[in-house]
Order: C-alpha cells, then sequence, then structure tokens
C-alpha cells in the first residue's frame, strides 16, 4: 500500500505566522488562496520532496537518517526571492536554493527513491507548461521540482490563472515579505489539498539533527 506522502522544512513559529498573514494579505484577492494556511492544519512549509511512497518506509526513522547523513544547522536561513507566479494558478514565496538546501534534497531524494510507488504516478498529467528539467524530475520521481529543476518555496495557494498572475504583479513590494526565511525543523507529512502539508507524520528539529 502506498500514500502521497512529503518531507519539508518548517518555518519558526513566527515565520510560520508570517506566511499565513501574507497569504491572507495578498491585495486583490477575491475568494480564498487554496489550501488556507493554518497553524493547526495545512502548515506553511518548504517541500524537499512530496510523492507516492510505500507504507514501509516509517518515517521518524527516515527523518533520523537524513539528519544523520549531514551537518545541519540549528537553523537554516534562506533569503527571500521574492512572490512568483508558476503554472497554472499557483503562487509561491519563492526563497534562495544554497548549496546546503541542495545538498539537503539530494539527501531526502536519494533515501526515498527506493520507496516510490512509480506505477502511481500520473502520467496523464498536462506537463506542456513544465521545463524540460521539471519534465525529467517527475519522470524520475514523480515530483516536478528536483534536482536542476528544483524551485523552493512557500505555497501561498492556488487559484485560477489569471488571478495568479494579477496577484503576483500587485504582491511584488508588499510589505509583509520578510527579507529572509529561518527554518528550523524537519517534517514528515501527509500531503492535502494541492500538496499541502495536512497532517504532520513526524518532526525533528535541526537543533536535535546537528
Amino acid at each position: 500500500m502506498t500514500r502521497r506522502l512529503g518531507v519539508a522544512l518548517l518555518p519558526s513559529p513566527d515565520h510560520t505566522r508570517t506566511a499565513i498573514r501574507l497569504q491572507r494579505d495578498l491585495p486583490g484577492a477575491g475568494d480564498p488562496l487554496r489550501p488556507v494556511l493554518t497553524e493547526d492544519g495545512n502548515l506553511p512549509h518548504l517541500t524537499l520532496f512530496q510523492g507516492w511512497l510505500d507504507d514501509a518506509l516509517e518515517p521518524g526513522p527516515a527523518l533520523g537518517r537524513i539528519a544523520a547523513s549531514m551537518s545541519l544547522p540549528a537553523a537554516m536561513t534562506l533569503t527571500s526571492a521574492g512572490i512568483v507566479h508558476q503554472p497554472t494558478g499557483w503562487i509561491f514565496m519563492s526563497v534562495e536554493r544554497t548549496a546546503l538546501l541542495h545538498k539537503l534534497q539530494e539527501t531526502v531524494t536519494n533515501l526515498l527513491e527506493p520507496h516510490l510507488d512509480r506505477a502511481a504516478f500520473d502520467i496523464a498529467q498536462d506537463m506542456s507548461r513544465f521545463t524540460d528539467a521539471e519534465r525529467a524530475s517527475y519522470a524520475r520521481y514523480g515530483y516536478r521540482y528536483t534536482g536542476e529543476a528544483y524551485t523552493p518555496h512557500l505555497t501561498l495557494g492556488r487559484t485560477d490563472e489569471d488571478t495568479a498572475l494579477a496577484l503576483v504583479r500587485s504582491a511584488s513590494t508588499h510589505p509583509g515579505i520578510p527579507a529572509a526565511w529561518t527554518f528550523d525543523r524537519l517534517s514528515f507529512y501527509v500531503m492535502g489539498e494541492h500538496g499541502a502539508h495536512a497532517e504532520k507524520l513526524h518532526e525533528l528539529p535541526l537543533a536535535a539533527a546537528g
């Protein structure tokens, strides 16, 4: 049996609340962006990997192996790179892709790859707006953003394409965007609507991983 699971970095409590406010306060939004971010439901997060994974993978030991595979700081601070649009209808709070973050994602994908259920990949998905690197990533992992295609971000939500484009244009100078985001925990989670961090299965503070 397989489930749609993911591994992510979670923002510090202050920056979790900042992301929630930012989604709520984006100018020009009529209906709320989906999914609605909350502190006790769909958590703001920076995905390292998500996909169909088998039940043989135990979340707690998996996070422990990830942490033991590399040296991690007690907190990871990543510079904001702006609010961006991603086809179709996605609004991302983009952050810098550092060498450490790239190495962390590589460690995660290497550990999870043997547990992928490739038969569950949605091969009928519309990939016409994917880049070549994103297509290659999806073909190998069932996830659009790995390796060369990795685009570190916090998802602020999804809406229709026209609304997303308008929101990103109006949000470029939003005063609520911090200069940098701090992440202090690893999380193994169940994916929800639009890949949301819907249920936390296990959490590991980076301070405990160092």
